[in-house]
């Protein structure tokens, strides 16, 4: 090759990397409205893709909210196919989660509306049908969820938005010869940042934040920076950690968030890649030479795949001059943060992933959870609300597995009795999985209890559309507690309106009441006598209650 033909091919390999980074707009408040609709995005100029967005033609506008605030979303569905929007990573109750069990049919509008109980994070929404997930989610129906908080406040971190704050949604497809999204495939050779290939973004001379999601279907990511540049993780799945950590590569397997800081002083003028270092991963990893724990096992169309095994840009990034008022330093330390301690388990409770078939192709097939695929019908576990548990996570299949479930954040106890690395004991939702590893974590299930489902599962959105699946529901013990003095009390006018009476036979005594929701919420404590053995209900929305009263050290319950 001569030389000005070299100079030529280096100048449009420039000139392909320049495609400016698409910042998604912001939604915040306590009313959030979004319409998922069908589209098209040229992922490559001069060429419409068929897509799906919410409220726009691609990815979703990053949601910022508030802990503490009642928000009332409305998410209408014109995308003209039965769907979910499932609120990764936040502690709400079933019914408002948007798993498989909460559909919104074409042209209807689902209307939840929760507190936001979450701590200072970044979270994320998309689909979440069961076989429809991969499809909806790869077709472009993702988007962030920034949780703000009074502790994440008071720190001296970047925090405007596109300025010094950006969220970064990295994901790798593949395209037909049309330029259409496959799905499903393994053959996803196409990366991408907010869906721009070959993505570039100006970056201020000073320390920048990045809320990064690897929102592939199938692939893990092991980030560094060129030149294997100083980056500082400062806030894992769910929660900031105690204080920044000092890394050159950050695994992150599809589903998982971490937000980051990079110090670009003194680089104006500079250029820095953001990377995969795949070349470094181990056997039995998607994205490692090969996806198996060894070479004997293949994955149909995982090769070729220039991307498997190998180091690959991301993005990159400009560096500009600073901003009027930047950021310079890394914060330290930042928040407190305490795990579960392991002796607060009230019960333990095994999940062991395994291959449909074992062997040299089990690759190719479905993977089960506790030896079965997800049924709909089926509850496979019960947890008993304000239960702490311990869940030991054992893959007995030759891939690794990003395992998550909802409604809790949870601790790492250990990686096959090893103590978790320091990026891995924050709060958690998804756990990377290794072939042949197994996991423990501890977690509280506490505010809900509801006969509609949670559910836990491979964030291998191919793995979790063919059934590698479960589902669990938090039992209210209050709405089945009874003893011997239940016959004895009666509770009445029921249901009531304005008040309710409380008789009790005999010459026993009420100590304290206490009233729940069906949530399991607490909504009355109190201590009562005989002259004031009546409630008043009048205000309380409609539903059902339960009473729960010490009588004499027993306890009974009524609903």
């Amino acid at each position: 090759m001569n030389k000005s033909l070299l100079i030529a091919l280096l100048i449009v390999q420039v000139a392909v990397a320049q495609n400016q980074l698409l910042i998604p707009t912001t939604l915040s408040g306590k009313d959030i409205n979004l319409t998922l609709q069908n589209g098209t995005h040229q992922f490559y100029s001069g060429t419409n893709t068929t897509t799906m967005g919410a409220n726009g033609n691609i990815l979703g506008p990053t949601l910022i909210l508030k802990q503490g605030d009642f928000v009332n979303f409305k998410v209408n569905n014109q995308i003209a196919d039965i769907t979910t929007i499932h609120w990764h990573g936040l502690h709400v109750s079933p019914e408002n989660d948007g798993g498989p069990h909460t559909t919104i049919a074409p042209n209807t509008t689902w209307s939840p509306s929760f507190t936001i109980l979450d701590k200072a994070a970044t979270y994320w929404y998309h689909p979440h049908l069961h076989e429809k997930t991969n499809e909806h989610v790869s077709k472009g129906i993702a988007g962030l969820i920034i949780v703000k908080d009074t502790e994440e406040a008071a720190l001296n971190l970047p925090r405007t938005y596109g300025i010094d704050d950006f969220p970064l949604v990295i994901q790798t497809k593949d395209f037909d010869d049309n330029k259409e999204i496959v799905v499903p495939s393994n053959s996803d050779d196409v990366v991408m940042v907010n869906a721009t290939i070959d993505a570039a973004l100006t970056v201020r001379e000073q320390v920048v934040r990045f809320r990064v999601l690897n929102g592939s279907s199938m692939r893990v990511f092991n980030l560094g920076l060129s030149g294997n540049q100083t980056f500082y993780q400062i806030a894992s799945d769910g929660g900031l950690l105690s204080d920044n950590l000092p890394l050159t590569r950050l695994r992150l397997a599809p589903g998982e968030r971490a937000e980051i800081l990079v110090n670009f002083s003194g680089m104006n003028g500079q250029t820095v890649f953001l990377k995969s270092y795949a070349s470094e991963f181990s056997n039995g990893i998607y994205g490692a030479t090969n996806p198996g724990l060894n070479s004997m096992m293949t994955l149909e169309g995982y090769n070729p795949n220039p991307l498997n095994g190998s180091d690959f840009n991301i993005m990159q990034f400009n560096v500009d001059t600073a901003t009027a008022t930047p950021v310079t330093a890394i914060e330290s330390p930042l928040v407190t943060v305490t795990p579960i301690p392991e002796v607060n388990s009230d019960v333990s409770r095994t999940i062991t992933m395994s291959p449909v078939a074992m062997g040299r192709n089990q690759l190719n097939g479905n993977f089960l959870l506790n030896g079965v695929s997800f049924d709909s019908n089926v509850v496979n576990e019960t947890v008993e609300l304000n239960n702490t548990e311990i869940w030991t996570i054992s893959n007995n299949s030759a891939i690794a597995h990003p395992f998550h479930i909802h409604d809790v954040q949870f601790y790492i106890l250990d990686r096959d009795g090893n103590a978790p690395p320091p990026i891995e004991q924050g709060r958690k939702d998804v756990i990377l999985v290794k072939a042949q590893e197994t996991v423990r974590f501890i977690a509280k299930f506490d505010d809900f209890a509801s006969t509609v489902p949670y559910m836990y599962h491979c964030h291998m959105l191919i793995h979790e559309d063919g059934g590698m699946m479960g589902q669990f529901v938090i039992e209210n013990t209050l709405s089945v507690e009874e003893n011997e003095f239940s016959n004895k009390l009666k509770v009445y006018p029921n249901p009531s309106n304005n008040t309710v009476h409380i008789a009790i036979e005999g010459s026993l005594n009420i100590d304290a009441l206490e009233v729940y929701d069906q949530l399991g919420r607490k909504i009355l404590d109190k201590k009562i006598s005989f002259n004031d053995n009546l409630i008043q209900v009048e205000g309380l929305s409609k539903g059902i209650f339960f009473l729960k009263l010490n009588i004499e050290n027993y306890i009974v319950t009524k609903k």
